[in-house]
Order: structure tokens, then sequence, then C-alpha cells
């Protein structure tokens, strides 16, 4: 009885792609599933089987004609608008074409950036977004009066069993945790790049976002200046935003660089002449860096009398605005495919 199934189910399912008008599905129904078919002969055969048999080949003749019961009306749904509207259908003709995404300006960006530093030899790491005290700020040179932690002030999580309320758990107010734990884990010299998502108590508007996008960069090696560190990032600046790009730094404080800079380049709007997306300044702002303090490096397991390096981080939801002249930071997070439809 299951061989008999099979050949029929073959035979109906080759005759089921052939159907071209609801007259021949009217037709295989009668066919196949009337009173006087070869299914229905198949099912009256259960009556001089034994017990166990009949459950066993009962519930595969039952599933047998369910599908083709489904077969023929899936044949009859997509039919039946053709019919109605007084086309032909042309089996010949190629499917519904179905619309592919695509990365996310988010990613596109990203993705640039991991394939300019791993040709220069860094590789790309990653990091948890759910950090401790310690990685997040301590072993980053913010102790637990500096000033910065108001400005990261962030997301918290208690935890009843195991609180450690000198060392709580939060989410990430940066990528940078990542460099205490890549020094750890490889030693150096070191060259890596971390993209990842972090988190900031921020009170929402068009520049700001309690969920943002970074990309941090970490050199680790002997004899490394800001020269070395100059060199890499005006490569990476050329790459972004054409070969005239020129990059500037100028002093500023982060506590985990010493001495901290603010990466600028020439806006590859105007092309350093002053307009609207660099405030008639000529320069766009993109990018922190500096050489890795002293205290990174030992919280890091690397003896800074041997080894020096530097670090430098991108917000890439920044470059991202500035690249396709996005005005309000939220609409990347929206999922309104409206807007993300365009890149």
């Amino acid at each position: 009885m299951q061989e008999d199934l099979k050949k029929l189910k073959k035979i109906i399912l080759e005759e089921v792609s052939r159907v071209k008008n609801l007259q021949e599905v009217q037709d295989l129904k009668i066919k196949y599933l009337g009173r006087k078919s070869e299914l229905t002969n198949i099912l009256r055969r259960l009556k001089d089987l034994s017990a166990e048999d009949k459950i066993k080949f009962g519930k595969l003749a039952n599933d047998f004609k369910q599908e083709v019961i489904v077969a023929l009306d899936q044949i009859k749904s997509r039919l039946e608008p053709v019919i109605k509207s007084g086309g032909e259908l042309d089996l010949t003709l190629p499917g519904q074409k179905f619309d592919l995404g695509h990365l996310h300006p988010l990613s596109q960006v990203q993705y640039q950036l991991e394939d300019v530093f791993s040709s220069m030899g860094f590789m790309i790491e990653d990091g948890p977004e759910l950090e401790s005290e310690y990685y997040n700020f301590e072993a980053l040179n913010i102790p637990q009066s500096h000033p910065a932690r108001d400005m990261q002030d962030t997301f918290y999580i208690d935890e009843e069993k195991g609180f450690d309320p000198s060392n709580r758990l939060l989410l990430r107010t940066q990528t940078s945790p990542v460099q205490i734990r890549a020094m750890k884990k490889y030693g150096a010299p070191l060259r890596l790049v971390v993209p990842g998502r972090c988190f900031r108590y921020e009170a929402v508007d068009v520049r700001h976002e309690a969920t943002f996008y970074q990309l941090e960069g970490l050199l680790v090696d002997k004899n490394i200046s800001l020269a070395d560190m100059k060199s890499a990032l005006e490569i990476v600046a050329q790459k972004l935003y054409g070969a005239e790009t020129k990059v500037r730094l100028r002093p500023k404080f982060y506590p985990f660089v010493e001495p901290g800079v603010n990466g600028e380049v020439t806006c590859f709007l105007c092309h350093g002449q002053g307009c609207r997306l660099c405030k008639k300044t000529g320069w766009l702002e993109i990018f922190g860096a500096g050489l890795v303090h002293p205290s990174v490096l030992l919280a890091g397991g690397v003896d800074p009398k041997e080894y020096s390096g530097y670090a430098f981080g991108f917000g890439l939801t920044r470059l991202v605005m500035l690249k396709y002249g996005i005005d309000d930071v939220r609409l990347l997070t929206s999922g309104d495919l409206r807007f993300l439809n365009q890149f």
C-alpha cells in the first residue's frame, strides 16, 4: 500500500504542475479525490488490514490526501486573480521578483573602516556590551571621583546576589574597555580596532541618542609617537574622504591618553573652503585620540617603560551623519524603510 501511495503521489504532482486553468484543477479533484478515484480505492482497502496497520497506513493516506488538496488549492488561488482580471496565465514568464535587503548605512561605514584598518595590519576585536565599572572606568584611568563619570552617567544593572557596590555592572559607555581586555589577552605588541554599540543616559534630540556606535583603535609597540598615530589616521581619512584630505590635531583632554588630541579633517563637501556642514571652518571633527596613558598600559598588563602606544575613537554614528548629510541621529535607529531605502 505504501508503494501504491508513492507512485500515485508522483503521478498526481506531475499532473498538478501542468495545470493551466481552473477547469483542469476541478478535473484533477474529481479524478484523484472523488468517490471513484484511485486514492479512495486505496482508503477502502484499509478495512482489510490489522488494527496496527490501519493506524499506520490510515495516517499516511490521509496526510497524502491533505497534501493533494493543498497543492490544488494553491494552484486555484494563483489562477483565480488572473481569470478575474481577464488575463491569461503564461507559465513561461519568470516568477515575481522579491526585493532584497541591503546593509544599514552604519554597517556600510563600519565595514569600510574595518577593511582599511585590516589592510594596515589591525585585527578586528569585539567585547561585551554589559561591562563592569572596573573595565569601563577604573582601568581606563577614570576613578570613582573623576568628573568624567558625570559626563558618562549611564545605565547600571542591579544584582540581588553577589552584588558588589564598588564594581557595579553597566551598559558600556564606550568601546574602550576592550583595550584592557585585549592587552590582557594578547599582550604586546598589539594592533586592533573595536567596532560596537555603546549606551549613555542622554536627553534624546536630533544630535543625541541613548544608543550609538563607535569604532575604537589601539596600537601598542615600542617607541610609538604621535607622528605614528597621525600618519595612520591620515591614511584612514584619505580612504574615507579622498586623497586630498588633510588631518589636524588639537590638544584635548581624555583621561585614558596623555597627551590627548581632537582630530579634524578638511571638510569633504567644501574641501576646506567653509560651508554649512563644517560651520564655515573648513574642518570636521571626526575622532579623539592620543598616546595611551601609562596607567592604562599597566591595567592591561603591559610595561609602560618598555612599550608605548596610541588609541583613537571614531563616532561611527557621527561619521554616517556627516557622510550622508543626515541631520537627525534618531533616523538611524528608527527602522523606517522610507529613510533606509535611500542608502
